[in-house]
């Protein structure tokens, strides 16, 4: 396998806690381009792996403000300024009236945000993996745990990477290809 085919190094872990551990030692070696692949939520793994707050809170922010003020900009041009009609005396620019539009709009940009979000930030649609080409890796939605080294991690070396996923108690240490 040629250095620059190689995506990275896969161990496998039998429980939560391996996993756990194993990615705080694994840091503490320097690894910095690191990911877990696990059946079920672990708590505490995006801290173990040295992950930074998701950018998502603010992207749902971001579409609720813009459905907000396109909503009330949008009802108040076409009500008080581009074509106001006096009905009952009401005013032209009744913010009242205005908030199940602004409600709903708010709801669907926010609702789009996190979609497309989420999809730009994971890179969905990706249909297949390089880590799928790890062995036993299709019990990662069984009963593994595995932990990824990524070739692009500055301190990454084909043999000793994988030796330092052993030594943190990796099982069945693979390197797989892009």
């Amino acid at each position: 396998m040629s250095q620059d085919r190689i995506y990275g190094a896969v161990a496998e872990f039998e429980t939560p806690a391996e996993l756990m551990e194993a990615c705080y030692r694994i840091r503490e070696y320097g690894y910095t381009c690191v990911d877990a692949c696990t059946p079920f939520a672990v708590h505490g793994l995006d801290k173990a792996l040295g992950q930074s707050s998701s950018k998502m809170p603010w992207i749902v922010l971001g579409g609720a403000v813009t459905g907000f003020l396109l909503a009330v900009g949008m009802q108040v041009w076409m009500n008080a300024i581009n074509y106001p009609i006096k009905i009952a005396g009401k005013p032209y620019a009744s913010l009242p009236a205005f908030l199940p539009v602004t409600f709903e709009l708010t709801v669907l940009l926010s609702a789009f945000a996190a979609v497309f979000g989420m999809f730009a930030i994971n890179g969905l649609p990706r249909l297949h993996h390089p880590v799928f080409g790890h062995s036993n890796f299709k019990r990662a939605t069984d009963d593994r745990f595995f932990l990824v080294v990524e070739a692009k991690d500055p301190l990454y070396a084909p043999g000793a990477t994988v030796e330092h996923l052993g030594s943190v108690g990796g099982k069945n240490v693979e390197e797989v290809e892009s």
